[in-house]
């Protein structure tokens, strides 16, 4: 008899009732997977042990309270191999980055094919990293950066790298005003002297523009 391959077990954080219920039922009428946990909001999620002894975390980003970005960083501290895949309906650069940067390894679009959300559940889950097209556009347009641009770390201050090394992992102003000893005015000031030096207008722009990937090494 032919050992029957465990289930990926899936958790889902989602403040939405209807969404919520329905990737519930999506997720366990497939025969690889299993919602073995659903949450409305981050605090719920952070507060529960269940949620790391899951395979797959599907992620909303815009949540009530802390966002879903802030649940990445902290499920990802507890447990660094989880894999988290953002579901939203958001597709501007600074959510796609500080998502990934904060330790998602995939980002679909709500309107995904009940279908590919399953394939992406079993992608992620082997190692891969399911994004929708557009998503994959953009992250694509990002890295061909050339390393001639990424020179230009040479124009900032000691203080300005550091400060941008922590916008590239995901983390809040006043994060780094607490990791760094300094004011938020104080991080705001070498924010924004960052940004006239690199000529952007964004987070994005200028981690992208440094370190021509999605978090430093």
């Amino acid at each position: 008899m032919t050992a029957q391959v465990p289930r990926i077990r899936v958790a889902v954080v989602e403040d939405d009732p209807l969404v919520r219920d329905g990737l519930r039922a999506l997720i366990n009428h497939s025969p690889s997977c299993a919602c073995v946990v659903a949450f409305g909001s981050t605090e719920e999620a952070v507060a529960s042990d269940l949620i790391t002894d899951v395979d797959v975390v599907l992620m909303d980003i815009q949540l009530p309270g802390r966002s879903g970005i802030e649940c990445i960083r902290e499920l990802k501290r507890r447990r660094p191999g989880l894999q988290i895949m953002m579901l939203t309906v958001l597709e501007d650069h600074d959510r796609i980055f500080q998502s990934l940067a904060a330790g998602a390894s995939g980002y679909l679009l709500k309107q995904t094919p009940p279908d590919k959300l399953l394939e992406s559940i079993t992608e992620l889950h082997r190692g891969g990293a399911p994004m929708s097209t557009p998503i994959a556009r953009r992250v694509v347009d990002f890295f061909q950066l050339g390393a001639s641009v990424r020179e230009a770390t040479s124009v900032l201050s000691a203080r300005e790298r550091e400060v941008l090394a922590l916008l590239a992992r995901g983390f809040l102003y006043k994060e780094i005003a607490a990791e760094l000893g300094l004011s938020v005015e104080t991080v705001r000031t070498h924010i924004h002297n960052t940004y006239e030096k690199l000529h952007v207008r964004t987070r994005t722009e200028a981690v992208m523009k440094v370190y021509g990937r999605t978090e430093p090494n």
